[in-house]
């Protein structure tokens, strides 16, 4: 397959990396009939460990494991993943601006329109960037990724940077992580979106196979979705670190 090599050293990358934070990833399935999408969390604090993913009708968002301990929701409670209401268009992020997106489109207006509205998040000294992807359920599953940063850590500063893949191969995939690796402050991703594969399994393996991927100390959660690029059927799987087993289920 075509870009190979790159996968396994973007894979390889992700598997040493301490922090990579939160990340997704978009894809086609190796049978080329649906694509896919992963969304997973990562925690240092304990704010950001208390917390699990769960479903929230067609979509996927955060909710407080133990909400006696949770401090501060503004950046770490948000749907992760959604859908328009027609079932169209599927939206995964790290935050709020999934709903930016969703009601974007709904108004008849595009994913990086919607992005303009948005910045990175507003958590000095980090200004941890604002990732998101979109992704068409009909004939390829075509997808958008974009990542909203302060480049060189300047909070006047917004870079927005888009990759859009139009014929995405069955079996690859490409994925954003908020962070390169730990630090203080955390340095932030850079440069093109990684090479990365989605597995020929189920879909309980494929999230399987990127927690794998994950530092056992800091993953917190995680969500894999499929979305049957002929009928618009969908159903995910989480897992999570807190909360027993982990969950599975059709939208439809």
């Amino acid at each position: 397959m075509p870009g190979s090599d790159r996968a396994e050293r973007c894979v390889e990358a992700l598997r040493r990396n301490p922090y990579p934070g939160r990340g997704l990833v978009v894809g086609r399935a190796a049978d080329g009939r649906a694509l896919i999408q992963v969304y997973w969390i990562m925690g240092r604090s304990d704010n950001s460990r208390n917390r699990i993913l769960v479903r929230d009708g067609t979509g996927v968002r955060t909710a407080p494991f133990d909400p006696s301990r949770m401090r501060d929701p503004a950046l770490v409670i948000y749907r992760a993943m959604g859908a328009t209401a027609d079932g169209t268009h599927h939206v995964v992020s790290n935050g709020d601006q999934t709903d930016t997106v969703l009601e974007a489109l709904e108004g008849g207006h595009t994913f990086e329109e919607a992005l303009q509205r948005r910045t990175f998040e507003p958590d000095a000294p980090h200004y941890t960037p604002r990732i998101a992807a979109i992704a068409r359920a009909a004939d390829t599953g075509a997808y958008t990724l974009a990542i909203l940063k302060a480049p060189g850590n300047d909070p006047e500063l917004t870079a927005r940077q888009f990759f859009t893949c139009s014929r995405p191969r069955p079996g690859a995939g490409h994925g954003l992580t908020t962070y390169a690796g730990d630090g203080d402050p955390l340095p932030p991703f850079e440069g093109e979106p990684m090479d990365l594969p989605i597995p020929d399994r189920p879909l309980p393996a494929v999230a399987a196979f990127f927690w794998d991927l994950l530092d056992q100390g800091n993953r917190v959660a995680l969500a894999a979705k499929r979305v049957d690029l002929e009928t618009g059927s969908s159903e995910v799987h989480i897992v999570n670190r807190h909360g027993g087993a982990p969950a599975s289920g059709g939208d439809r």
